[in-house]
């Protein structure tokens, strides 16, 4: 018989609950129901408790610390049974936001310095107020704590790399054909500077929100009291709850930094899924060896089989990352008038985007740590490949102003492979310096790597 836990794997309609459950628990945490609900009661307890610190805001007067040391409770320990109870008072209410606000004013009410104060829950907000911090907050601690990190360890994975492999010349394949040189080390240094650009850029998204009512106004507010500077107000709760604040708003804050993170993830994303394919083709090519695992099947058929399935995991779910990830970006930030229900519906899908994310990345590291090059056959590739030379060649010869360099090098090598002998064979021809022509004389494809490795070496200055 199998255990909740195993049926719930089984049955989930999404393989993000189901097959990769156990690898996507901290986001799940975060963006599951209760995580929503859960961020809703921190974000309205918090409201209730910067009301209470306004001054001249004599409806809620300053609350005693035992009161206040409830609150950090009731916030700080909310548990997944909590969330239940929520759930339950929502199958009354049939709107999730007010059925947190009644869940709160039961626990409070039980309180005698609180139960007179109930209707301070919630004051003066629209839904829209609660949920859009609640977001925004699910938002920042998935990039601090989730999403990045796992960045971060794909980063060192891949910068240790670009070091290691610094000197190892490979083959480049411009269109697929060979071309000038390069270092294997060097190729993955192209993608560590990619990445940490994009990091650079989704650390400096500015996740914002809003507290200003109903059509975002603050007409509420300014009705019950007149008196005070309500932007002020909500620009000190939105600032102390660690997000940034936007004065200029509707019914809901227009999401536009939601689309922001998104396309900053989208471009990760095409920066690592450039990557994987190289990475396969590489495989494929035979510059990497795979280890093998005991136990393991590449094919139900062949038995030679190991196949580079996390670098095409990695593949398939960063394409499904990205879908989630430019719908949510071209359809948040669109809202008819004042405030259309489009775009909750939607949201509910950031974590599966983030999620398909985390596993394409987290696939990626796992291939990464089952390939090693084959020095062998990178070698023999490039050592087959003399006809890559006619780029030093030429130059030299423009250098040195013989005529047609380009033409007499493209005569001799454009569509052919040449060898060794080929290539001093035409270098004693020229009329060079006799110092240059032994320079090229000495060139080797493998030598002919310009300033490849040092390069690679110093990723490291660039964060």
């Amino acid at each position: 018989m199998l255990s909740p836990m195993n049926s719930n794997a089984l049955t989930a309609l999404s393989p993000l609950d189901g097959r990769y459950a156990q690898r996507l628990a901290p986001l799940a945490r975060l963006f599951s129901e209760a995580g929503l609900i859960r961020q809703r009661v921190r974000v309205e307890l918090a409201w209730f408790r910067h009301l209470a610190g306004v001054a001249d805001f004599d409806a809620l007067p300053a609350l005693a610390p035992d009161d206040e040391a409830f609150l950090d409770r009731l916030g700080d320990d909310f548990s997944d049974a909590d969330a239940t109870e929520v759930k339950e008072i929502e199958r009354t209410t049939n709107h999730d936001v007010k059925a947190v606000e009644y869940w709160i004013k039961t626990r409070m009410g039980a309180r005698p310095g609180l139960a007179d104060k109930l209707e301070m829950v919630h004051f003066a907000c629209t839904s829209e107020d609660i949920n859009n911090l609640a977001y925004g907050l699910m938002l920042q601690q998935s990039v601090v704590e989730v999403l990045d990190p796992v960045l971060g360890e794909l980063d060192a994975h891949l910068a240790g790399m670009a070091e290691a492999y610094a000197e190892v010349p490979m083959l480049s394949r411009t269109h697929g054909q060979s071309a000038s040189p390069t270092t294997l080390g060097k190729e993955i240094a192209n993608t560590v500077f990619r990445l940490r650009r994009q990091r650079r850029q989704l650390a400096r998204v500015e996740i914002s929100g809003k507290i200003n009512g109903a059509v975002g106004n603050f007409n509420a507010h300014m009705a019950a009291c007149p008196e005070l500077d309500w932007p002020d107000v909500a620009r000190d709760f939105v600032e102390q709850l660690g997000l940034i604040w936007n004065p200029y708003t509707t019914q809901i804050e227009p999401h536009d930094m939601i689309a922001e993170l998104t396309h900053s993830l989208v471009r990760i994303n095409t920066v690592l899924l450039d990557f994987a394919r190289d990475s396969w083709a590489y495989i494929s090519l035979g510059y990497y060896v795979q280890k093998t695992v005991e136990g393991e099947v590449g094919s139900s058929t062949m038995p030679h089989k190991v196949n580079p399935i996390d670098f095409e995991n990695g593949e398939g779910n960063l394409g499904l990352a990205n879908a989630l990830l430019g719908h949510l970006a071209e359809k948040l930030p669109v809202s008819r008038w004042q405030r259309d229900l489009t775009d909750s519906t939607v949201q509910r899908s950031i974590g599966s985007s983030f999620g398909y994310c985390l596993l394409a990345w987290k696939s990626i590291q796992r291939g990464l740590g089952r390939i090693e090059p084959n020095h062998e056959r990178i070698a023999a590739d490039i050592d087959s490949a003399w006809e890559v030379l006619a780029e030093a060649i030429q130059t030299v010869m423009r250098v040195h102003g013989i005529a047609e360099p380009y033409e007499k090098l493209k005569q001799l090598t454009r569509g052919r492979t040449i060898d060794a002998d080929g290539v001093r064979e035409f270098l004693e021809q020229l009329e060079l310096p006799a110092a240059e022509k032994q320079r090229l004389m000495a060139l080797t494809p493998a030598g002919y790597t310009g300033n490849a490795a040092d390069m690679a070496r110093a990723i490291g200055r660039y964060v």
